[in-house]
This record gives C-alpha cells, sequence and structure tokens, in this order.
C-alpha cells in the first residue's frame, strides 16, 4: 500500500527547516527594540507577542526594549504640548518628560506586558530607571556644528545588567522602557529607544539585536531604489551613515554599536510583516538587513 498522503507535511518541512536555527540561538539572548506600526496596529501587536512567547519557549532569552513614539505625541497634544524634534530625537522639556514617563511605564509597558502573558506569566515590566539598569547623562546633539540643548534628553553612560539577567535566569521576558536616570539619581531622562536596545545588547552578550521599523530595511540607494541590502559589515555599514535619513540614523548607529561591541548580529526588519521575528530567525531566507563585525565568519543570510 502506498504511504497516505499527509495534508499536513509542508508544516513539518517548516520545522526542520528552522531546528538549524533552533540550534544555533538555544539558551542565547536576543534584544527586541519594539517599535513604529507593531506599536499601534492591533493585529501586529499580537503577532508580536506571539513570536516573543515563542522565542521563549523555543529556548532563546528575549529582551524588549520599547519607546512610544506615536503615543507620546499624541498624550502631549492632549496636554497642549507641542511635539518637536531636533537631530532625529523628541526636544524633551521637564513637562514633556512626565508625560514620557507615564506613557511609556504607565501605557506601553503595561499594554506589553499583558499581550506577552496572555500565554503564560513570563513578562515583568520594568525601565532603565529601575535597579539603575541604565544611567545617562545629558545629551547634546551637534546641529550644524553646534552644541544644542534639547531638554532631558539622555546620553547613556553606564548600563548595568543585574536585575535583567536575574530576570532571564528565571524564565522570565524582562520588558524594558527606555528612561534612564543620571548618576545622582537627581534627573529622569528620555533615552532613544533603538539606542537603548542595543547598549543593553551589547552589556547582556546578546546573540543578536533586532529592531522593528516601518521599512523592509536598509535601502540600496533610497528614494532611487527600493532594493533592500540583505547583509553588511559594520564598517560598509559606518560608510553610508552619513547618507541615511535622520529617522534611519539611531537605529543603523544602535546596530552599529551593537555589532563593535560583542554582539553576533544586529537586524533591522520589517515590522509591518506579521511574525517578522520569526522569519528572520528561522528561515533560510531571513527578512530585513543584517549587520556584522567586520571579522564574520557566522551565519549568511
Amino acid at each position: 500500500m502506498s504511504a497516505r498522503k499527509h495534508t499536513a507535511l509542508p508544516k513539518a518541512q517548516i520545522l526542520v527547516e528552522a531546528l538549524p536555527w533552533l540550534t544555533r540561538h538555544h539558551g542565547r539572548t536576543v534584544v527586541i527594540k519594539f517599535g513604529g506600526n507593531a506599536m499601534i496596529d492591533e493585529e501586529l501587536k499580537a503577532a508580536f507577542a506571539q513570536d516573543v512567547v515563542f522565542l521563549r519557549h523555543a529556548g532563546l532569552k528575549p529582551v524588549v526594549v520599547h519607546g512610544g513614539g506615536p503615543q507620546i505625541s499624541a498624550q502631549l497634544d492632549r496636554h497642549g504640548l507641542v511635539s518637536e524634534f531636533k537631530a532625529g530625537l523628541r526636544v524633551t522639556t521637564p513637562e514633556a518628560m512626565d508625560v514620557v514617563r507615564m506613557v511609556l511605564a504607565g501605557q506601553v509597558q503595561r499594554e506589553l506586558v499583558g499581550l506577552l502573558n496572555q500565554h503564560g506569566p513570563l513578562a515583568v515590566g520594568m525601565t532603565g530607571e529601575d535597579a539603575h539598569t541604565i544611567t545617562a547623562t545629558q545629551h547634546y546633539p551637534l546641529i550644524d556644528g553646534e552644541s544644542v540643548d534639547i531638554g532631558r534628553v539622555g546620553e547613556i553612560v553606564e548600563v548595568n545588567t543585574g536585575a535583567i539577567q536575574a530576570l532571564l535566569d528565571d524564565g522570565r521576558i524582562p520588558v524594558v522602557s527606555s528612561i534612564a536616570r543620571s548618576a545622582d539619581d537627581h534627573h529622569v531622562f528620555n533615552v532613544n529607544a533603538d539606542t537603548a536596545a542595543a547598549a543593553l545588547a551589547a552589556a547582556l552578550g546578546a546573540e543578536t539585536l533586532m529592531v522593528l521599523t516601518d521599512v523592509e530595511g536598509l535601502y540600496e540607494d533610497w528614494p532611487n531604489s527600493d532594493e533592500v541590502i540583505s547583509r553588511l559589515t559594520a564598517k560598509e555599514l559606518e560608510t553610508l551613515l552619513p547618507e541615511l535619513s535622520s529617522g534611519m540614523v539611531p537605529k543603523m548607529e544602535g546596530c552599529l554599536h551593537a555589532v563593535r561591541n560583542g554582539v553576533n548580529t544586529a537586524r533591522v526588519i520589517d515590522g509591518r510583516v506579521q511574525h517578522s521575528i520569526l522569519l528572520e530567525i528561522f528561515t533560510d531566507e531571513g527578512i530585513g538587513t543584517m549587520v556584522v563585525p567586520d571579522e564574520y565568519e557566522g551565519e549568511t543570510k
């Protein structure tokens, strides 16, 4: 008798394709920066939570870092406060900082923790303030060659991973809001979430940093071409940085910092695609742009 044809066979083939990637990443820390459209679309949020919990049950150690740009802007509008950006960063007055803190720790983080915990008691919310996880000093960006005061925007000077590592060792999923404190505890700072995720990835010795965006990846010759660069080295990325749009600069600078400080790969992926995290980590083709150290002998996708 011929063997019965099983309609579910393609599912088994997909699982087999994932096997080498499951083996490679098992037990490794993965830092994921949650942002963009994935933060405001209900279906994408639910899919993101499923992906992160899948990573955890597949033997990886995910850490989620989030900002909250759209939500912060909306809340500032309600308070009659103007949203202003300079050098790609939000100008953060003391009044705006109160709103940023409230939205990140009290709204975005709580919703994300709730979505993750629908799949089990896994996620624990914290901010960079907690246990002095992220310490910052005021950041003064250079605009047209001059140092500019943009308020309570922080530049990370130290990362203490003790609290996050304790949560990972306990099998939890840390969800970290991108807020930091000054070394003297007198000030709270708004820290760019891409920058915070990169700093945490480096400090944790993560296997990879994943940054969700609203584009397919890093384009080869934007706006003349929509061809996505699938892989590039740190040196190649450094050459491209001056030509990038202001919105992409913190993301790609974060990727560069990560791979130059011990993280094996940094990936910019399209958060508008459902389950993009799983597609990137567990399939041969991958999705988005992968940045690797200059001397790299790992995966080639």
